[in-house]
């Protein structure tokens, strides 16, 4: 018998496994964090599975999501990816990965680690929700609102609220899943 989960993966085999094994569940790995932000930063005005079905190519595209290693991106490296089919080729995407990985290393030398900046905005505790429909989602939050607008004082890019509050979805700093989905009682 097939397990009741969330109806936004579909039957994408990618989705499937990221909605079961990843999105929601609480994450300090500040390496992750970093993955999380550059991928819902290039989802902005995509749907997540465009970026599942990428996420491979991204990985491989941005050295494993080393934010020091695209912190010192040049333009050979911005051209570089521009013509990576792999990925999305947006440069204004691209030259905001180069100022985010930067920014990151800012707050993780400033806060000790990112996972201890970043998780502030729930007082470091998931939101459990309870919704019963994907209607009922919000698209932010007035914490989305607060981390955006205080990663944007910051110098970060692509940080609006509503890319803010996919990120809290990922990272597990919100529980969204439905209700009567399995992993909701999981987490």
């Amino acid at each position: 018998m097939e397990q009741k989960r969330c109806h936004w993966p579909g039957k994408n085999s990618l989705m499937i496994a990221y909605h079961d094994n990843e999105w929601g569940v609480p994450l300090h790995d500040d390496k992750k964090l970093f993955e999380y932000l550059i991928l819902d930063a290039f989802q902005a005005g995509l749907n997540w599975e465009i970026i599942i079905n990428k996420r491979e190519n991204f990985k491989k595209a941005f050295h494993n999501f080393a934010p020091d290693k695209i912190a010192k991106y040049t333009q050979k490296d911005i051209q570089r990816l521009l013509n990576n089919k792999g990925i999305i080729r947006n440069k204004l995407k691209i030259q905001s990965t180069v100022t985010n990985a930067q920014k990151f290393l800012e707050v993780k030398k400033e806060f000790g680690s990112f996972d201890k900046y970043i998780w502030q905005f729930t007082n470091h505790k998931t939101i459990k929700n309870k919704f019963k429909s994907l209607k009922e989602l919000p698209a932010k939050t007035k914490e989305s609102d607060a981390m955006s607008l205080d990663l944007k004082k910051r110098g970060f890019k692509f940080v609006g609220s509503t890319i803010c509050y996919a990120f809290m979805q990922a990272a597990g700093m919100t529980n969204d899943h439905l209700v009567n989905c399995f992993r909701y009682k999981e987490l």
